[in-house]
């Protein structure tokens, strides 16, 4: 099955792809919280906050928010939620001041700052609700200050991006620079063969069946024992695990829950109290963030397809992406944006109007009997709990 692009969505799916593109530069960055974001990310949608109707930007802002969850694998974890929440929240308000202040009153640089910083407020509220409880006001000060500055550099690249590109002043007027026809390469999916047994949509179903099993389990002990089944279905499917960015990032959930002792006291030094139920809360905590996005890695993969336009536009975005990752060596450091700006204006060249392919790779039989070994195995503690009682 295809679905047929309309010419005027290949702005929105170039956009896209360097949303992905910009999105797996960040991943590879080292952060100190598993929800810190740069905002390398946002880039493409400062520059389209000029370029695109309402309609498109929304458009763009949910192909970043769902190709930026497959990319890093973290749909079904509460990373997913922090993006989304900030993803929307900051694009809508770059929009909208956008709107009412205009380009003669308002910069890229004061979009970029305002746009961080009501994402990393957000954040804040959803870091205290699921990750660090009231510790999180430890992290408040250091957080906004790197949106700021993160805001501040972004949105002064924009401006600078934008007074040179001559794809983005194109662009801007209603014009078209023709580029060098590029050829079209789909994205095929995984051809490991482990993945030759799962359909994209049976990996995601078993996925979504099995994220209950974790949200909602109460003991400790079984949740770090999902945490480990989960990594090792990540790991047999041939997911990439920066294990000590895992253990960083777990221990600092861990050690900021320790802030606030309740429950029996286990020793003291000083000042510092550590009691038995914080050291629980941050280790459950802690699993479960992690323990969701193994489940996420192991269970999206980049071939997954969603229906209507916004699927056949993710799909887009995902070819362009690829292209862009093959021409990455164009991009030289001393020629940023020159370099960007040709990349893009031959890109942008490939008609968006031609049929995507749609995979439908079935699952076999013995894949769909793992698939529902494999979520027997995550209920399990949840059953020995409902009959032991």
């Amino acid at each position: 099955m295809t679905k047929r692009l309309m010419p005027q969505h290949g702005d929105i799916a170039l956009l896209g792809a360097f949303c992905l593109f910009l999105s797996t530069i960040e991943y590879l960055i080292p952060k100190p919280l598993p929800f810190f974001r740069i905002g390398l990310a946002n880039l493409p949608l400062l520059l389209a906050v000029d370029l695109f109707p309402f309609k498109s930007f929304l458009l763009l802002m949910l192909i970043k928010i769902l190709g930026q969850a497959l990319v890093s694998g973290t749909l079904f974890s509460y990373i997913f939620l922090f993006s989304l929440s900030g993803t929307l929240v900051s694009t809508l308000t770059m929009y909208g001041i956008r709107r009412m202040a205009g380009k003669r009153f308002l910069s890229f640089i004061g979009i970029g700052v305002a746009g961080a910083t009501v994402s990393n407020i957000i954040q804040l509220v959803y870091a205290q609700l699921f990750l660090f409880g009231e510790s999180a006001r430890y992290i408040a000060p250091p957080f906004l200050g790197a949106g700021l500055i993160t805001g501040f550099s972004l949105g002064a690249f924009c401006e600078y991006f934008s007074s040179l590109s001559k794809w983005y002043n194109s662009r801007l007027h209603g014009e078209i620079i023709p580029g060098k026809e590029q050829e079209s390469s789909p994205l095929v999916p995984d051809s490991s063969r482990i993945h030759t047994f799962f359909s994209s949509r049976d990996l995601c179903i078993a996925g979504l069946l099995a994220m209950p099993a974790l949200l909602f389990n109460p003991d400790t002990m079984s949740r770090i024992y999902q945490f480990f089944l989960f990594t090792i279905y990540a790991l047999l499917l041939h997911k990439k695990i920066n294990a000590v960015m895992t253990i960083i990032v777990m221990l600092t959930i861990i050690l900021f829950n320790l802030f606030i002792p309740f429950g029996t006291i286990l020793f003291s030094i000083g000042s510092f109290r550590l009691s038995s139920g914080a050291l629980r809360t941050g280790i459950g905590r802690a699993v479960t963030l992690e323990g969701l996005i193994m489940l996420s890695k192991a269970s999206i993969r980049s071939d997954l397809r969603l229906p209507g336009t916004m699927g056949a536009l993710i799909g887009e975005s995902f070819r362009l992406f690829a292209l862009i990752t093959e021409r990455k060596g164009r991009i030289r450091a001393k020629t940023i944006v020159s370099d960007i700006d040709s990349l893009m204006i031959d890109l942008g060249s490939i008609n968006p109007g031609k049929t995507l392919p749609t995979y439908k790779i079935r699952s076999t039989r013995t894949g769909t009997i793992i698939l529902i070994t494999a979520v027997l195995l995550a209920w399990l503690p949840v059953g020995v709990r409902i009959f032991s009682y």
